[in-house]
């Protein structure tokens, strides 16, 4: 299986507020809290590995049920090290993945391609017209200084969260509620962007409308559409 176990169908680009967060559907929105990998910037673990594994190894290690990486990174973003994460596939997974997640995490630098279209000047417009700006992602703590040094527009945030550095993680509800604390805003006022509907379903459960994020420009119209005075896409 390819990609995040436990992902539940969910539209891209749409306000979503079910559970606690039905009752702030349509409340003025004060706040925009962003996840980072695919939302601001581009994460793809493949680029990492294309130097020295075959297409088919490549595919082989992105599936979970062969090779276990994402519930290696889960591990990792809830606080393991990455020596604790490459030990823990070892045991259940094998030495062919370990030795593999050893060379991505090496090289991890190289799976962060570029800041995602639009993302940059969302931020600025959004700070402009009073909208707090947040960060609130899963994150190895050893691995996001590199993200952050790379990636210029992590600075530009009000404040983050990264899972591990918290030791909590994504979508569980403790998380959100350790982001609303940090960033001193209410949840009734915020809305949060993930391109996970997990991590979605977990935002609204504390009351946080969410938007699962994959078109930047449908991003900037459903924040218009909602009361954000941003600049509008002509």
């Amino acid at each position: 299986m390819k990609g995040w176990p436990g992902e539940p169908d969910m539209e891209y680009d749409t306000m979503m507020a079910q559970g606690e967060a039905a009752a702030n559907a349509g409340k003025p929105i004060t706040d925009v809290i962003f996840d980072f990998g695919n939302v601001l910037l581009y994460w793809d673990p493949a680029a990492v590995l294309i130097p020295r594994y075959s297409a088919a190894t490549i595919e082989q290690f992105l599936d979970n049920d062969i090779s276990g990486f994402y519930d290696a990174n889960d591990r990792m973003d809830a606080g393991a090290t990455p020596q604790e994460g490459i030990a823990w596939m070892r045991r259940t997974h094998g030495d062919k993945w370990a030795d593999i997640l050893a060379y991505y995490l090496e090289n991890f630098e190289d799976s962060l391609t570029g800041v995602v279209p639009g993302a940059r000047v969302l931020l600025n417009d959004l700070k402009a017209a009073g909208i707090g700006v947040w960060g609130l992602s899963n994150w190895e703590k050893e691995l996001f200084p590199i993200a952050e040094r790379t990636t210029p527009i992590l600075r530009q945030l009000d404040g983050k969260v990264v899972s591990g550095y918290v030791r909590l993680r994504k979508p569980d509800s403790a998380i959100y509620r350790k982001a609303l604390e940090e960033f001193g805003i209410g949840a009734q006022g915020a809305v949060f962007v993930d391109d996970k509907a997990m991590n979605i379903v977990g935002a609204n459960a504390v009351g946080i409308r969410g938007i699962r994020f994959r078109d930047p420009v449908k991003l900037r119209e459903l924040l218009i559409s909602n009361g954000v005075g941003i600049p509008d896409v002509q």
